[in-house]
Parts: C-alpha cells; sequence; structure tokens
C-alpha cells in the first residue's frame, strides 16, 4: 500500500513521472507564496488568465461536482463600480480580479437509483471545493511571477450582496472570495508560518 501511494504521488499529469526539480519548485512556490496587495497596474494578458483558471479547476472537488465559477473583472469601470466601497486602489491597480464563486447546489440521481431522475440537491463540500481552488489559483499566480492575495467574501453578507447586485451573480451560486493578481508593485516577503507546537502525532 505504501509504495503504491509513493508510486502515485511520483506521478504527474498526464502519467509522466514528476522529477526532483519539478517536485522542488513545487514546494518552493508554496513555501514563497505571499499575500500581494500593491500592483503595477499592468494588465494580465488572456493567456496568463487562462493559465490561472486552468490551475484553479485542478484543484480537488468532493464527488467530482466541480463547484467553482469564476467572474474575472478586467474592464477599469466595472472594477471601479464593484469595489466603490473599498478604501486604497488595490483593485484598480490589479492587472485583473478574480471572483471565486460556488455553485451551491448539484444535479444527481438518488444513491442506489440509477434509473431515477435526476434531482437539484444542495452540495454539502461546495465551499470547501472553492477553498482549493482560491489556494491553486494563489499558487499558480505565485509561479508565474505574479502577486496575490485572498480577500474574504463568504460568508459576509455586505459583500456577497454587493458582487450578487453589481454581477449579476445567479440565485444558487455563491461568491466566495476575491482574489486580485497583478505585477507586484512593492517587495513583499513571505512569512514563515512553521510551528512545531501545532503539530500533534498519534494522539493530542
Amino acid at each position: 500500500m505504501l509504495l503504491a501511494s509513493a508510486m502515485i504521488l511520483l506521478t504527474g499529469c498526464g502519467g509522466q513521472k514528476a522529477d526532483a526539480q519539478t517536485k522542488g519548485d513545487a514546494i518552493t512556490t508554496i513555501m514563497n507564496r505571499k499575500s500581494v496587495r500593491s500592483y503595477t497596474g499592468e494588465k494580465l494578458s488572456q493567456e496568463q488568465i487562462e493559465t490561472l483558471l486552468k490551475a484553479a479547476m485542478a484543484a480537488p472537488t468532493g464527488m467530482n461536482a466541480q463547484p467553482w465559477r469564476f467572474v474575472v473583472l478586467t474592464d477599469p469601470a466595472v472594477i471601479a463600480d464593484v469595489f466603490a466601497n473599498e478604501r486604497g486602489d488595490m483593485y484598480k491597480q490589479a492587472g485583473a480580479v478574480f471572483i471565486v464563486c460556488g455553485q451551491t447546489t448539484v444535479t444527481q440521481r438518488p444513491r442506489g437509483q440509477e434509473n431515477a431522475e435526476p434531482q437539484e440537491v444542495p452540495n454539502q463540500f461546495w465551499y470547501e471545493d472553492c477553498g482549493a481552488s482560491t489556494e491553486n489559483l494563489l499558487l499558480a499566480a505565485e509561479a508565474m511571477g505574479l502577486g496575490a492575495v485572498w480577500i474574504g467574501c463568504y460568508p459576509i453578507q455586505a459583500k456577497i450582496d454587493n458582487l450578487v447586485s453589481k454581477l449579476g451573480i445567479p440565485e444558487n451560486v455563491m461568491p466566495y472570495a476575491i482574489v486580485p493578481v497583478g505585477y507586484p508593485a512593492g517587495n513583499d516577503q513571505p512569512k514563515d508560518k512553521w510551528k512545531p507546537e501545532n503539530v500533534h502525532y498519534n494522539k493530542w
């Protein structure tokens, strides 16, 4: 079992083995990720945006529901309107602003009833899936030499209502996180968050 698990970990996308350099780069990206709130104003290309979205959609997802939905803001007028009540120029300076949303329902057949009509039921894991997707987005930005920051939205009702109203988000889709991404204007550094005292082995 342990050998099989190790082989899975060494296997990359498309069944190709990930070499030591690739694995090292992944760890470096994770350790270097930091929250960036100041950007140069340079816009992201469509290719960069799609790369970020593909990374976000590569996240793990319960029952393969893939509930994530994204609203990408690139129009300065739209950004200024949506974030009119926010202090600072972070959103205006960003190369693009990603609104990570989650579809809160999933269509599925009742268990053990393959011939039954599919039903729309609550998705209990949508926010967990969106959290994983948001982290993927942040790590992809870091790997691409960009800066990004996770701005909390769900479950802050005022922020949710603003995004739903301004962006026309459907009733069964919930805004989860706001992620400005852009070229860093400063020299932000990652924090060392390693605390051995927070780890417990085998029991608390």
